[in-house]
């Protein structure tokens, strides 16, 4: 699998990308470190690696083995034990749905090469400037965020051999997820700028029509009625096209991981909470022995919170850059008068009509109205588990009375 992309490479440094791939080489980089990425980067290329999938493939096993014996040592056996009900779910929810994104970004190996390489042509026409922007928040939360998960390695070591490697396990999930989700937010910021640069070269074929002056003086350029104009127009019009395919195929690829996600930011932030609450409210210090975090509640609901906003932040505004689109068209249209561009409007139209440029996760759609729902979700799951903590001690209380007795 390789293809070639005609592209000036210039000297590039981190927070200064001139192309995509200085864009996304911090991001490429941690991947392969954590063994999802099994792909080659050269100047103009980007092909499959051999060597890289054998190392994708030992990683992978070696984990995903390890998750399952910790598992039964957990839930089978008894010889690691939580201290309560909801700190064994909690664990249990923590690395299976780890060990499924962790299995699905194997799986998906392959398709994921072909959505890159789609994406790195269509990328290609974006100007270096584009780059330049985009390399100052892309380059600051994957390196910022990958450092401050490696800051709280030291608190993976424990006296106990398997609760060690047990954090070690959930530290390798945290890392994985993260990565996984910081490759679908780049990519997600690439595509929201080349539908920014679709509706640019609207507004200015919308500022040409406007002023008049791509009409050619001599005649036979006014009998065939502009045809720059309409060879621009379709150029558009292919790169629209072009870059609605790559969001439907990401959607198709990251959907299942962006969905486990979301499931895991509720659950890691319902059970901080609860665990934060039963440590202030009722007095009980909770065992923070198996927790890979410093300071765990504070920094886990943060971590997840800004994680998930941040990810829904960039398909609130790609989506929003998509469906603008649309009025830049009829903008156009309003301002001219040539029979074929107009045609060639319409048809633009029409396409827009039927493409359904959201980030969707099999169903789940992923902009603003997901925190709203995810807030209210671990609001209600929080009074329910409370409720539970309230009605326990009553019948605690009850029961040591009936002792005294």
């Amino acid at each position: 699998m390789k293809f070639e992309v005609p592209v000036n490479r210039k000297k590039c440094f981190l927070f200064r990308a001139k192309d995509y791939c200085s864009l996304m080489k911090p991001c490429f980089f941690i991947c392969c470190i954590l063994g999802v990425f099994p792909y080659k980067v050269t100047s103009s290329t980007l092909k499959f690696s051999k060597l890289g999938y054998v190392y994708s493939t030992f990683v992978t096993s070696i984990y995903v083995i390890h998750v399952f014996i910790y598992l039964y040592q957990t839930d089978v056996s008894g010889t690691l034990q939580y201290d309560n009900v909801p700190g064994t779910l909690q664990a249990n929810f923590y690395y299976i749905l780890g060990t499924a994104v962790a299995i699905i970004a194997y799986c998906n190996t392959h398709s994921r090469l072909l959505f890159l390489e789609k994406l790195y042509i269509v990328a290609s026409k974006l100007p270096s400037k584009t780059f330049n922007e985009l390399s100052k928040f892309i380059h600051a939360k994957d390196i910022f965020g990958f450092l401050f998960l490696i800051g709280q390695m030291p608190n993976v070591m424990s006296n106990s051999l398997n609760q060690t490697f047990g954090k070690l396990s959930g530290m390798y999930a945290t890392l994985i997820v993260f990565i996984m989700d910081m490759l679908y937010m780049n990519c997600t910021c690439v595509i929201k700028d080349c539908f920014i640069r679709i509706n640019e070269n609207l507004k200015n074929l919308q500022l040409i029509l406007v002023t008049g002056e791509p009409h050619l003086l001599r005649r036979v350029y006014h009998e065939k009625n502009n045809p720059l104009l309409l060879m621009e127009l379709k150029a558009i019009k292919k790169r629209h096209q072009q870059v609605s395919d790559i969001l439907q195929q990401m959607n198709t690829i990251f959907g299942s991981q962006i969905i486990i996600t979301s499931l895991m930011t509720f659950a890691e932030v319902t059970f901080s909470l609860y665990f934060y609450i039963l440590r202030t409210v009722d007095k009980k210090e909770v065992s923070l022995e198996k927790q890979i975090w410093y300071a765990y509640f504070i920094t886990s609901v943060a971590y997840y919170s800004i994680k998930l906003s941040l990810i829904a932040w960039a398909c609130e505004t790609a989506k929003n850059q998509a469906a603008e689109v649309g009025s830049r068209i009829h903008e156009v249209v309003i301002n001219t008068t040539d029979k074929d561009i107009k045609n060639e409007l319409q048809l633009f139209s029409l396409q827009v009509l039927h493409r359904d440029n959201t980030f969707t996760s099999k169903g789940l759609t992923m902009d603003a109205n997901l925190l709203t729902t995810i807030v209210g979700s671990i609001t209600t799951y929080l009074l329910i588990l409370i409720q539970f903590l309230i009605s326990l001690n009553p019948c605690k209380s009850h029961n040591n009375t009936n002792e005294a007795f």
